[in-house]
């Protein structure tokens, strides 16, 4: 037991243990392994918005063998990095955005090649902040570019991981996805992150989804808030 920890934070601590431990059974532990291209993961995260990972990953390859430079593709006319793009969804708005994010780095590093690679050696907090200074990058975007390019152990909360936790109880019905990353980082180890981040992503496509979630086989609906304060309630009337 952790002497500096209340009784409410000791409840906390013991179900994130429990919800972790039951996910790595069920799915097991994910290889935490970053890219090392955070400017790359950023355009990628952009680029995933509001579609599916076959149709982001699509336009990010073409995208890269359309233009091989960052610097090719803030310089070329918008309605071309568009075209590239354009089995992402809503490619208009992605170009224009990516293009931004390219121009204000250029002011910023001058004529260095287009790069986030400096990031990696400032402190989680600071990465994080630099990053949500962009034009549209919100917590969700920082914290996939700092988990999966930078090696921080930064928490996203994508659709998935939101309705999840939620439905667990880990935070309030009311909390939003961008309230949600600090209350969940505050109360996941940094160890944990990452594999408890895919591993919720994993449960919420095949078990809770957000339309009749299939508790009757849930690996967590002994400690599940929502199954046990409507479904098990339902079943039992």
């Amino acid at each position: 037991m952790r002497e500096d920890a209340t009784p409410v934070q000791l409840e906390t601590i013991e179900r994130v243990a429990w919800i972790y431990e039951r996910l790595a059974e069920t799915y097991g532990l994910p290889e935490w392994r970053p890219n090392g291209d955070p400017l790359g993961e950023l355009v990628a995260t952009i680029l995933s918005q509001h579609t599916s990972d076959v149709n982001s990953e699509r336009a990010y390859k073409q995208l890269r063998e359309h233009f091989p430079t960052w610097e090719g593709a803030r310089d070329a006319p918008v309605e071309e990095v568009a075209e590239a793009i354009h089995s992402g969804g809503l490619a208009e708005v992605k170009a224009a955005r990516i293009q931004t994010i390219l121009h204000l780095l250029t002011e910023r590093i001058g004529d260095a090649p287009l790069s986030l690679d400096f990031l990696a050696a400032l402190p989680m907090e600071e990465a994080d902040a630099y990053l949500r200074s962009l034009p549209g990058v919100g917590p969700k975007t920082a914290a996939c570019v700092l988990l999966f390019a930078l090696g921080k152990p930064a928490f996203p909360v994508d659709t998935h991981v939101w309705r999840v936790t939620r439905r667990l109880g880990l935070i309030g019905a009311k909390v939003s996805a961008d309230a949600a990353h600090v209350a969940l980082e505050r109360m996941i180890p940094p160890a944990w992150r990452y594999a408890m981040h895919i591993n919720l992503i994993r449960h919420g496509r095949r078990t809770c989804a957000a339309q009749r979630p299939a508790c009757e086989r849930c690996p967590l609906c002994a400690g599940c808030a929502y199954y046990w304060e409507l479904v098990a309630q339902a079943d039992g009337d």
